[in-house]
């Protein structure tokens, strides 16, 4: 047990961290020992409210408006955070243990030897948007099939790799690949939370603090335990760069523009130009719509939608699809009930309407991506043969 424990004394305060694994029996079981020998004046734990919520309460789905989190656009944060608590789930069952025992542990022990509870972990929304923020539209697009790719694997873990997850934060092992190439991810997905654990388990109250936290955060708060860092900072969601959404103007004012002036100069290949936008636009979100297993109204929105909102960046052809298939194929209550389980599998996340509305918006929308792409290189391609 002792070499998952480590010990830190900071001036008069000793600071106990225990590194897990999060779908670990025997994680569970030592968080109980230590914090039942230790008797610490605070226990920390990684988690946020919103996952203290959910480890607590339970299921919360049924609580959710699809239609709000279509409006507001957190379609794809949404599926990702479902896509990573099947993964963790599936791996838990596997091993006929509950995902996030130890935290769940940590949380009771604390009630039991009357010490108070402190949730350390950064906002999981805020870590996702930051790592969202520094991706380009490839990067999105990988980082969507990675994780997905991950879920749906029918490979079932050893007891050996179980072991090795404790030297990787959950979220971490399932982007470790990812991360080799694009290094610069590891600052808001590792280096800032183990900043953001460090100062709240700093600032825990009494002479002795027990944190239950991933073993890959471990070496990272040792580090960062000494430093100050300023919680406000690190739980600011940054401001989205200008480049993109100047990109994003730029490509459809070119299209727009070129399109007219073949039109002016040859109103044949202007035609040409026009078809070919719609179609491979309309074709690839289509695509997308259907590999979702959309109604078939969603997947005749998406074809429509997508050479139109490829030409406004503040429109996206899944909107569209999404509404569609969300009224014609509205979610009941067991739906959203039945979410918790559904996302354990592949079957699942197509059966189940929610994940289905959810998949839908987003290879729609990456669909017509693609299109605008081969699209607008088949508009230049056509300017020039004949103008």
């Amino acid at each position: 047990m002792e070499q998952n424990v480590t010990r830190i004394h900071l001036d008069d305060k000793e600071i106990i961290l225990i590194g897990t694994a999060h779908v670990s029996k025997k994680s569970a079981e030592e968080v109980k020992e230590v914090i039942e020998a230790e008797q610490p004046d605070s226990v920390c734990v990684e988690l946020d409210q919103g996952r203290y919520q959910s480890i607590m309460v339970g299921n919360q789905w049924k609580e959710m408006d699809i239609f709000k989190v279509i409006k507001e656009k957190r379609a794809t944060l949404l599926l990702m955070n479902l896509v990573i608590s099947s993964f963790q789930k599936r791996v838990a069952k596997q091993f006929g243990i509950k995902a996030g025992q130890e935290m769940i542990q940590g949380i009771e022990s604390a009630k039991d030897v009357g010490a108070e509870l402190v949730l350390a972990d950064r906002n999981i929304q805020v870590t996702f948007s930051r790592i969202w923020g520094n991706l380009g539209f490839w990067g999105k697009a990988q980082l969507l099939m990675q994780i997905v790719g991950s879920i749906f694997s029918k490979e079932e873990i050893s007891e050996e790799e179980l072991e090795r997850l404790k030297s990787q934060d959950m979220l971490n092992s399932m982007l470790n690949e990812f991360t080799e190439h694009f290094p610069r991810l590891k600052k808001p997905l590792i280096d800032e939370r183990d900043q953001y654990l460090a100062q709240k388990i700093k600032e825990a109250s009494g002479e002795k603090v027990v944190a239950v936290v991933g073993a890959a955060h471990v070496p990272g708060i040792k580090k960062e335990i000494h430093k100050e860092h300023n919680l406000a900072r690190l739980s600011k969601v940054p401001p989205k760069s200008k480049t993109p959404k100047m990109i994003g103007w730029a490509i459809p004012i070119l299209i727009v523009s070129v399109i007219l002036y073949t039109f002016l100069a040859n109103p044949s290949a202007g035609m040409q130009q026009t078809i070919s936008w719609v179609l491979w636009n309309g074709s690839f979100s289509a695509l997308g719509a259907a590999i979702a297993f959309a109604h078939p109204l969603a997947i005749l929105t998406a074809f429509v939608a997508a050479p139109i909102t490829s030409l406004n960046p503040l429109l996206a052809a899944g909107w569209f699809a999404g509404l569609v298939q969300a009224m014609i194929r509205r979610p009941n209550v067991g739906d959203f009930e039945a979410l918790a389980e559904d996302v354990h599998s592949m079957k699942g996340f197509w059966n189940n309407k929610v994940t289905r509305i959810l998949l839908v918006i987003v290879l729609a929308n990456l669909g017509s991506s693609l299109g605008t792409f081969i699209g607008g290189a088949d508009v230049v391609r056509l300017f020039f043969e004949n103008v």
